[in-house]
């Protein structure tokens, strides 16, 4: 049951078509991870806490650089050198206080992604490499948790929806080999400021969507951008049983 203040909070949300107050009180009752506070966390967290959402966790263990600043928007000049999600927090408890967040001052790794993975509803990657997402993609499997994929260098950026459920694509559907991507990972950190933006937008977009059961979702589907020449495509994914396996195959050595 949504409060008179939530009621006021949510209102633009709330009257749109086919959203209503249902919609709402599905946000209110859900959680959502977000691993990585960098440009992609540091929008999608702003606009998950502004959307009402019960319960956020946010993982990172890095620090406020002035080169951050181009483009992680949740963070100032004077928080320079200070732990992302220290200031994260309580940057949305100011936003948003009637949200529980949570914070891991830590990496997501093999030793600790089950545990931290399994209590969350959704899990939005906002990493910035491969071993990270193949990560998130492997345990998502083996739990049984979508993830929303993003991905941004230079000018462009791709969005998915992986794991939505047992017989849709996943990250290995997209890039089968680890090995052949680690050696080929683009060195050039170079990425146009406002680009992390438009992808988490898509990315919290696409999570409100299936937590809401609103609109049609990015399953099975990539969608590419390119804001250099302002060129957006979608792509189909097959989803394939090798890589559902291949992902089951690494879970399964994590939980031993």
């Amino acid at each position: 049951m949504l409060t008179k203040e939530e009621l006021d909070r949510y209102n633009r949300q709330i009257i749109l078509p086919e959203f209503g107050e249902e919609a709402q009180e599905k946000i209110k009752l859900s959680s959502a991870l977000i691993v990585g506070l960098g440009g992609l966390g540091s929008v999608s967290s702003e606009y998950l806490v502004a959307s009402g959402i019960g319960r956020i966790g946010l993982i990172d263990n890095d620090i406020v650089s002035i080169s951050n600043l181009q483009r992680q928007i949740l963070y100032r000049e004077d928080e320079v050198g200070m732990k992302k999600v220290e200031r994260a927090k309580e940057t949305l408890n100011r936003l948003n206080s009637n949200v529980e967040i949570q914070t891991y001052p830590c990496f997501l790794t093999e030793e600790n992604a089950i545990d931290i993975i399994k209590d969350y509803d959704i899990i939005i990657d906002a990493t910035d490499n491969f071993k990270t997402r193949y990560l998130i993609n492997d345990v998502c499997i083996g739990l049984g948790k979508p993830f929303v994929y993003a991905s941004i260098g230079d000018y462009y950026g791709q969005v998915a929806v992986f794991n939505f459920d047992n017989h849709s694509s996943c990250y290995r559907d997209l890039f089968p080999n680890y090995d052949e991507l680690h050696n080929r990972e683009n060195k050039n950190k170079g990425v146009m400021g406002v680009l992390p933006s438009i992808a988490a937008s898509l990315q919290v977009n696409e999570a409100i969507k299936i937590i809401t059961s609103t609109g049609s979702s990015l399953i099975n589907k990539l969608l590419t951008f390119d804001i250099l020449n302002n060129e957006f495509s979608t792509l189909d994914l097959k989803p394939t049983q090798k890589a559902r396996q291949d992902s089951l195959g690494s879970f399964k050595k994590l939980s031993l």
